[in-house]
C-alpha cells in the first residue's frame, strides 16, 4: 500500500477519535438525566477522558514500545472499541467515568503514533500535508460523526451514540490491523526519550504553549451547548457542532500546506493563537443578532485545528522528534481536561456560562504574551550558543527579530530546512 492511502487508514482511526471526543460535549445532559447528575458534573467525564490521555497514555506507550508500531496503534483501537462498549453499558457514574478514562487511554496510545506514522510514511517534502491528512481525519470527526451522533441520540439515546462510536473504531481498526505497511524508524519513544526531550528548553516551550491553548479550545468546547444556550437562546447545538467541525477541518488541512509552503511554523502558531483569542472574546457579542454567532464559531473551530499541525511539525523537526510529539499530544489532552475541569467548577460556583469563552480568550491570549517573550528568550539565547560554537555561522544580535522558539534561529535550524 502506498503512503497516502496508509495515511488515509490512519486519519480514519483519527476520525473515529474525533467523534468520542468530541460527541460527548452534545451528550451531557442527556448523560446527565440518565444517572441523576448535573451537567457540570456529567462534564467530567470529558474530564476523565482527557486527563488519562495526558497522563496514563504516555506510560502505555513506554511499555509498549518494543511491539513496534504497527501493533501500538492496533492495541490503542482494541482498548478503545472496548471503552466505548462500557461507556454504552454504563449504569452508574462511577462506570462512565471508568470506562470514559479508559478511552482516553486508547486515544492517547493512538493519535501521537498515528502522526508519527504518518510522518514515516511519506517523502520529507509531504510531512506537513500527512500531518494535517490525519490531524484533519480527526476534525472530520467532529463535521460528520459528532453530528450524526447527536442525531443517533435524540432518535434512540445517548448511548446509541457510543455504540455508533465503537462501531467507527471497530471498521478502524480491522483497517489498520490487516492493510497498514509496516512503518520504519517510528517506534513508539521509552519514557526516558520523553522526560529528557522535556527538559530541552525548545520542547518545553512549544508543549507548555499547546497545553495553554487547548485549555482555552478544548476545555471551552466541552461546555459548548450551554454557552450557546445562553449567549444566542439556541434550541439544538447540532448546526452550531457542524459549522465548528467544518472549519476544523479546513484548518487542519491548509496548515498542512502553509508549513509546507512557508517553513515557518513557530510564526503560523503564534498567528492562529492570537485569531483564536479573539474569535473566542467576540463570540459572547454576537448573539444578539441572527445566526452572527456562527462566524467566531466557524473561525474557532479552523484556528484551533490549524494549530495543531504547526505545533507537531515544529517537534518533528527536532532530534527525538517522536517522544516531543508525544509529549505535546499529551500536553493537548491535558490542556482539555483541566479547561473542562475549570468550566465545571466554574460553572457549579454559579458563573454565567456566557461569560465561559471570555475566560477561555483571556487564556488564549496569556499563551500568545508567554510564546512571545519566554519563546524568543530561548532562541535568542540558543543562537547565541550556536554563534558561539566552532564552525558556526554570523552572529545573530538580541535585538534580531524572531518568531518563536523553533524558527527564530539562522539557516542552520532544522526546522526552517525541515519541508
Amino acid at each position: 500500500m502506498g503512503g497516502t492511502r496508509a495515511v488515509g487508514l490512519l486519519a480514519l482511526g483519527s476520525f473515529a477519535m474525533g467523534t468520542d471526543a468530541y460527541a460527548m460535549a452534545g451528550l451531557l445532559p442527556d448523560m446527565g438525566a440518565d444517572l441523576d447528575v448535573s451537567v457540570s458534573l456529567a462534564g467530567q467525564s470529558v474530564t476523565a477522558f482527557t486527563l488519562c490521555y495526558a497522563l496514563a497514555a504516555p506510560l502505555l506507550s513506554a511499555v509498549l514500545a518494543r511491539r513496534g508500531t504497527r501493533a501500538l496503534l492496533v492495541t490503542a483501537l482494541v482498548v478503545f472499541v472496548l471503552a466505548n462498549t462500557g461507556t454504552a453499558l454504563a449504569s452508574s457514574y462511577a462506570a462512565l467515568l471508568g470506562t470514559r478514562a479508559l478511552a482516553g487511554a486508547g486515544a492517547g496510545l493512538f493519535t501521537p503514533a498515528a502522526a508519527t506514522a504518518a510522518v514515516a510514511l511519506v517523502p520529507p517534502e509531504r510531512r506537513g500535508r500527512a500531518l494535517g491528512l490525519v490531524l484533519g481525519g480527526m476534525s472530520a470527526g467532529t463535521v460528520l460523526g459528532v453530528p450524526l451522533g447527536l442525531l443517533v441520540a435524540d432518535a434512540a439515546g445517548w448511548r446509541a451514540a457510543l455504540w455508533l462510536i465503537s462501531a467507527l473504531g471497530l471498521v478502524a481498526l480491522l483497517g489498520v490491523a490487516t492493510a497498514l505497511p509496516p512503518v520504519r524508524g517510528a517506534a513508539a519513544p521509552s519514557l526516558r526519550a520523553r522526560i529528557g526531550a522535556l527538559a530541552r528548553p525548545r520542547v518545553a516551550v512549544v508543549v507548555a504553549v499547546t497545553f495553554t491553548q487547548t485549555v482555552a479550545s478544548l476545555g471551552l468546547y466541552t461546555y459548548l451547548e450551554p454557552v450557546l444556550r445562553r449567549v444566542a437562546d439556541v434550541g439544538s447545538a447540532v448546526p452550531y457542532l457542524w459549522v465548528w467541525g467544518i472549519g476544523g477541518v479546513c484548518g487542519s488541512l491548509l496548515a498542512g500546506t502553509l508549513v509546507d509552503r512557508t517553513g515557518r511554523p513557530a510564526r503560523l502558531a503564534v498567528a492562529l493563537l492570537g485569531v483564536l483569542g479573539g474569535a473566542l472574546a467576540l463570540l459572547p457579542w454576537t448573539g444578539a443578532v441572527p445566526g452572527l454567532v456562527l462566524l467566531p464559531l466557524l473561525v474557532w473551530g479552523a484556528v484551533g485545528w490549524a494549530f495543531v499541525v504547526p505545533q507537531q511539525h515544529r517537534l518533528l523537526a527536532q532530534d527525538g522528534g517522536a517522544a516531543a510529539v508525544g509529549l505535546n499530544s499529551s500536553a493537548t489532552y491535558l490542556g482539555g481536561a483541566v479547561g473542562s475541569a475549570l468550566g465545571g467548577l466554574v460553572l457549579a460556583h454559579g458563573l454565567d456560562a456566557g461569560r465561559l469563552p471570555l475566560l477561555a480568550a483571556a487564556v488564549a491570549l496569556a499563551g500568545v504574551l508567554f510564546h512571545l517573550t519566554v519563546a524568543r528568550r530561548v532562541a535568542r539565547r540558543d543562537a547565541r550558543t550556536t554563534d558561539h560554537a566552532p564552525g558556526t555561522g554570523p552572529h545573530v544580535p538580541d535585538n534580531a527579530p524572531g518568531d518563536g522558539a523553533a524558527d527564530a534561529t539562522a539557516a542552520e535550524s532544522p526546522e526552517r530546512n525541515a519541508s
